[in-house]
């Protein structure tokens, strides 16, 4: 039996050694060229969940911050309105209701009118703090009320001060500070003049 000196025994270790890295760069590799978190593909970096026992790390949209705000603005031809912290205009849903407070709008509806979230603090700059709340939905999650109206954004409004959603269907109105319709016409005379009850 031949017997390998010491330089023989080192050339048998490092064609080993080669033949290991080389095998663990090949399973290393995605296919893609990289071997980070993914990035989405619109661009911009991503907050990334930390990793737990079973639940690997994963992008997730920035953390929100855990007081909403709401406040007021002026619109030209609404007049008062109400925004988020942001600046966005924030909606009422004619079929909802406000005593008691109850959202009617989920599924596709709420993916075209996002409640605005109502756990948490609220600061509410112009408006009265008694007429904000929330209220449970449907999914068990809790939506800001103002004086009772579910508030919603419209995914459609793509800046602050838009106001697409005004009008919509005929049941998607601005929120004004009392929790009204923006740009609604005055009510109508309860008695009409004459006295003939309105024949």
């Amino acid at each position: 039996m031949r017997t390998l000196g010491n330089g023989g025994r080192i050339a048998v270790l490092a064609a080993s050694g080669i033949a290991t890295v080389a095998l663990v760069a090949g399973c290393g590799s995605s296919g893609s060229g990289s071997s980070g978190s993914p990035t989405p593909s619109g661009g911009g970096a991503t907050a990334t969940a930390p990793a737990t026992p079973g639940n690997p790390a994963s992008p997730t949209a920035p953390a929100s911050p855990a007081a909403a705000g709401l406040q007021t603005a002026n619109d030209p031809k609404l007049g008062a309105i109400v925004t988020d912290g942001n600046g966005f205009t924030l909606y009422r849903f004619d079929k909802d209701t406000a005593t008691p407070p109850m959202s009617n709008c989920n599924g596709t509806c709420a993916a075209n009118w996002p409640p605005v979230p109502g756990d948490g603090s609220v600061t509410a700059k112009g408006i009265d703090g008694k007429l904000v709340g929330s209220v449970t939905r449907a999914d068990g999650s809790k939506q800001l009320t103002l004086n009772g109206w579910p508030a919603y954004r419209y995914t459609p409004d793509k800046k602050p001060g838009d106001t697409l959603g005004q009008g919509v269907g005929g049941t998607w109105f601005v929120l004004t500070p009392t929790g009204g319709k923006a740009g609604a016409a005055p009510a109508a005379p309860t008695t009409p003049s004459g006295g003939y009850g309105g024949y």
